[in-house]
C-alpha cells in the first residue's frame, strides 16, 4: 500500500498515493525536538521551527505564506519532544509548488538576526500565554513529576531565561547539525504521480549532507513514591494531572493501552466521564491522555473539578482506575472500545493530512509504518487480559503523580491523604 524510497544520502521517502482525493498533503519530518536538547539550548527545537516561517533562500516571509493561501492551500509545523514537522496540504495540481517551499524552507533558512530577535518576543509571549492557562500549565507541571531534572520533564517552548539567552550562532549550529539527510523523512499522500514525487525530491534533498542520526538521553524511571505538584492559583476551578510512567512507541501492549485509555476516558462513554461528570457533576471537562515516546510514555488523567470537592474527585478517579488491575473490562466494553479505536484510525485515515501524519511520523520515530490491515489484525487478536495486563503495569500506587492548579494551598495535607488506592 505504502511506496517508500531512500535517497543515496540517507533521506527517507514514504508516499501514499491516493488518486481519489483532489488534494496532497505533505510533511518534512525531522528527527529532533525538546527532549534532544541540553538545559543550555531548550526551546531551540521550537524557536528554529518559528523561524524556519522568516525566509529562505528562493522565499521570503511573506511569499512562503501567499503562495500556499493564495490558492487555497494551508501551511503549518509543530515541535514535539522527538520530531519536528512542517506541513502542507494544498490542492493537488499545486503539490510541486508546496514540496518546493518545505524544502527551501528546511534546507535553506536565512536566519537572520532582525528576524531571531522579533521572533525571540513572540515566544516569550507564547510562553507567558500558557502558563496563563491552568489546563496547559498543569500538564508541564505533571511532566515535571514524572521526569524531574530530563529534558521531557521540561516545557518544549523552553523557560523565559532559555530563550532569552539563545543565540544567532547557536540556532545556525543547530540547524546544520540536526537538520541533516539521516534525520528527515518526506512523507506525501493524496492524487500525485510516485515515480514523479520521488524523483521532485530527490532533486531537492540529494545534495543535503547526510550527517549522523540524532540521539536523545534516555530516560531514567526512578520513582519510588507517590508524588504531589501544587501550584496555588486563585483560578474558578481546579485543574488535575494525574499521570503515571506509560510504554513506549512500540511496546507490544500498545493497542491494548489505546483500548484502556478509550474504556477510561477517551469519549463521553467513557468511565470517568459517566461517573465524575454524569453521575456526580464533580467536573465540566475530565478524559484520559496516552504518551508514546521511544523509551518511555505516560498514562494521564486531565480534568477540571469543582475546588471544594478536588479530594472526592480524585478519590473517585484513582477508584476507577484501581479497578481495571482487579476486573477485566466488560465483553460489552471491549467490543465498543475495539471498534471505536479502530473507527476513529479508518476515518482518519480518509484525509489525506491525518494519513501523511500517519505514516509520516511512524517512519520517522520507528522506522517503518503498519498499514491499516495489519493494525485490524493486531487489534482482532487482543483479549480482555491484555487490557487488565497494561492496567496492572500502569496503575501501581508508588508511581502516582498529581499535578494541581487552583486555590489548594491550605489543603495540602488533605490531598496528598488521597494519593493511594482506595481499599
Amino acid at each position: 500500500m505504502y511506496k517508500r524510497a531512500e535517497l543515496h544520502n540517507g533521506t527517507r521517502i514514504i508516499i501514499n498515493p491516493m488518486r481519489s482525493m483532489e488534494s496532497v498533503a505533505l510533511g518534512i519530518w525531522i528527527n529532533t525536538g525538546g527532549r534532544f536538547e541540553s538545559e543550555r539550548l531548550k526551546g531551540i527545537s521550537h524557536y528554529l521551527e518559528h523561524l524556519l516561517f522568516k525566509g529562505s533562500a528562493k522565499y521570503s516571509c511573506r511569499s512562503i505564506k501567499e503562495s500556499i493561501e493564495g490558492v487555497g492551500g494551508a501551511l503549518n509545523a509543530f515541535t514535539s519532544e522527538e520530531m519536528t514537522c512542517y506541513f502542507v496540504k494544498i490542492p493537488a495540481d499545486r503539490a510541486a509548488l508546496a514540496l518546493d517551499v518545505l524544502s527551501d524552507m528546511v534546507m535553506c533558512p536565512l536566519l537572520r538576526q532582525d528576524d531571531i530577535d522579533k521572533e525571540r518576543t513572540v515566544i516569550l509571549e507564547e510562553i507567558k500565554m500558557y502558563k496563563d492557562l491552568p489546563q496547559s500549565h498543569v500538564h508541564e507541571l505533571l511532566d515535571g513529576l514524572l521526569w524531574p531534572g530530563h529534558p521531557l520533564g521540561l516545557s518544549i517552548a523552553g523557560s523565559e531565561e532559555s530563550v532569552k539567552r539563545l543565540n544567532r550562532p547557536e540556532l545556525l549550529g543547530y540547524c546544520r547539525e540536526r537538520y541533516t539527510a539521516a534525520n528527515i523523512v518526506v512523507s506525501a499522500c493524496g492524487k500525485f504521480s510516485p515515480r514523479s514525487f520521488v524523483q521532485q525530491v530527490s532533486r531537492r534533498f540529494s545534495g543535503l549532507p547526510r550527517g549522523s542520526a540524532n540521539t536523545a538521553e534516555p530516560v531514567r524511571e526512578k520513582q519510588a513514591k507517590a508524588q504531589l505538584s501544587l501550584f496555588h492559583k486563585e483560578t474558578e476551578q481546579t485543574h488535575l494531572a494525574l499521570g503515571f510512567h506509560g510504554i513506549r512507541r512500540d511496546h507490544p501492549l500498545k493497542h491494548a493501552a489505546g483500548i484502556l485509555h478509550i474504556v477510561l476516558g477517551a469519549n463521553m462513554s467513557s468511565r470517568l466521564f459517566n461517573e465524575v461528570r454524569e453521575k456526580r457533576g464533580l467536573a465540566y471537562e475530565i478524559g484520559t491522555q496516552l504518551k508514546r515516546y521511544q523509551d518511555t510514555g505516560a498514562f494521564v488523567v486531565h480534568a477540571g473539578v469543582d475546588n471544594r470537592k478536588v479530594e472526592k474527585a480524585l478519590h473517585l478517579i484513582l477508584r476507577e482506575l484501581e479497578k481495571t488491575t482487579r476486573q477485566m473490562i466488560t465483553q460489552d466494553e471491549f467490543r465498543r472500545a475495539r471498534d471505536f479505536y479502530l473507527g476513529q484510525l479508518k476515518l482518519a485515515l480518509e484525509d489525506t493530512l491525518d494519513h501523511m501524519f500517519w505514516i509520516g511520523e511512524s517512519t520517522a520515530a520507528l522506522g517503518r509504518t503498519h498499514t491499516l490491515a495489519q493494525v485490524i489484525s493486531q487489534v482482532s487478536r487482543l483479549k480482555r487480559q491484555d487490557v487488565m495486563e497494561v492496567a496492572r503495569y500502569l496503575f501501581r500506587e508508588d508511581k502516582i503523580n498529581l499535578a494541581l492548579i487552583g486555590p489548594l494551598a491550605a489543603r495540602k495535607g488533605s490531598i496528598e491523604k488521597e494519593l493511594r488506592f482506595p481499599r
